[in-house]
C-alpha cells in the first residue's frame, strides 16, 4: 500500500510540473518570435512525452501486478525464503541459484507466462533488474496473447 501512496503522490506531482511547463510553454509560443516559439513548442513536447511515459509504466505495472495475483492464486510463485545478508538484501549466490533453475523452466517452457514472470523475480534476486524488466515485459506479453 505504501508503494502506491508514494506512485500516487509521484504521479501528482509531475502532473503538476507537466502542467506548468506545458503553460510556459504555450506563453513561449504566444511571443510570436521564432526562439520563442520554438521553446514554446519544445516545452510543450516534453509534457507530452513525459506523460506517455508515465501511463506506459502504470499499465506496466498494473499488468504485472495482475499476472502476478494470478499466479499467487494459482500457487505458481516461489516462495520468498532465499538466504539473506545482515542487511536483509537477498544473498547474490542464491539469487543465482534461483535464476539458473527459473532460466532452465524458460528454456523447457518458453511460451509460459508464469515461467517468464518467475525469471523476472529470479533476474531481481540475482541483481539483474533491466533484465528482470524485460523479462517482466515479455511475461506480459504473453499473458495478453496467449497461444
Amino acid at each position: 500500500m505504501r508503494t502506491k501512496v508514494v506512485i500516487a503522490v509521484s504521479v501528482a506531482a509531475l502532473l503538476f510540473y507537466f502542467v506548468f511547463l506545458g503553460n510556459l510553454g504555450v506563453q513561449l509560443v504566444r511571443t510570436g518570435e521564432w526562439a520563442g516559439v520554438l521553446l514554446g513548442i519544445a516545452l510543450f513536447l516534453l509534457p507530452v512525452v513525459g506523460l506517455w511515459a508515465v501511463v506506459r509504466e502504470l499499465l506496466f505495472g498494473l499488468a504485472t501486478e495482475r499476472l502476478g495475483r494470478e499466479l499467487a492464486e494459482r500457487g505458481e510463485l516461489p516462495a520468498d525464503d532465499l538466504e539473506r545478508t545482515a542487511a536483509g538484501r537477498i544473498d547474490r549466490a542464491a539469487g543465482a541459484r534461483e535464476w539458473e533453475q527459473a532460466k532452465a523452466e524458460v528454456e523447457a517452457t518458453p511460451q509460459d507466462a508464469g515461467a517468464w514472470y518467475r525469471l523476472a523475480i529470479a533476474y531481481d534476486a540475482a541483481g539483474d533488474r533491466r533484465r528482470g524488466r524485460a523479462a517482466a515485459r515479455h511475461a506480459v506479453k504473453l499473458h495478453r496473447s496467449p497461444s
